[in-house]
């Protein structure tokens, strides 16, 4: 006889499928309540992630390592030492202190827009011992950093973000001539994140960029559930 799910990984598939099942947002939420465009449209999809306590028992789940594939993502990343990394809607740091403890001479800016998470990352940073995770809050629409990243991350975040190709115009002073934007987000096909009509698929995240100055330079197809897009400036 097979056994039964248990009720907490019922709750917790629940809360993934309602909610986009990931790092908290570096962008507007609105008031709480769930509002977006339709798909295809310059608006994001808002949902509030205010309450670290809460979503850190959903972000850093290990539930979720089996899908996220966290240590293969951060190979992937091949950061090198002193590199800066910008962790854009970083949320609990689940990227964030992964890559902190495998390439421990790199700096990243764990960004968000969550006044509680930024003060969950700072407490999360201590007890970690993570000195080279620096909380950072970034705003909704003028995307600026303290210094120029050599690599900006932003997983499960995409889909968040308004008026995206204004936004990553704005990004792109902020990244040194050589940075690498990484956008890991769900498939249409996946069985968590957001709702249907709020995914991005690939081909629109790779004309927005195109339409920010960015090209397609890299693609990992090894996440189960969301695509691994490696972008680069243009040259002009």
């Amino acid at each position: 006889m097979k056994a039964k799910p248990s009720l907490k990984s019922i709750l917790v598939l629940s809360t993934f499928l309602a909610t986009a099942a990931t790092a908290a947002q570096a962008h507007q939420h609105g008031d709480g309540s769930n509002t977006s465009s339709k798909k295809g449209h310059a608006q994001g999809y808002h949902r509030k992630f205010n309450d670290a306590k809460h979503w850190v028992k959903v972000f850093d789940d290990p539930a979720r390592d089996k899908w996220q594939l966290p240590s293969k993502v951060v190979e992937a990343l091949q950061v090198k030492p002193k590199e800066v990394v910008a962790d854009i809607g970083a949320g609990t740091g689940y990227f964030s202190f992964r890559i902190a403890k495998a390439q421990p001479e790199s700096k990243i800016y764990a960004a968000d827009v969550e006044k509680d998470m930024l003060t969950f990352l700072a407490e999360e940073s201590k007890r970690q011992n993570c000195t080279n995770v620096i909380p950072f809050e970034i705003s909704t629409t003028k995307p600026e950093l303290p210094e120029k990243a050599d690599l900006a991350l932003i997983v499960d975040t995409f889909h968040h973000i308004d008026d995206r190709v204004r936004y990553f115009k704005v990004l792109q002073s902020s990244l040194t001539p050589d940075c690498r934007l990484v956008i890991i987000d769900f498939t249409e096909k996946s069985p968590v994140g957001p709702p249907q009509d709020h995914r991005i698929e690939k081909e629109e995240v790779i004309a927005e960029l195109k339409e920010s100055g960015f090209t397609l330079s890299n693609e990992k197809e090894f996440l189960p559930y969301q695509y691994f897009l490696e972008f680069r400036k243009a040259k002009k």
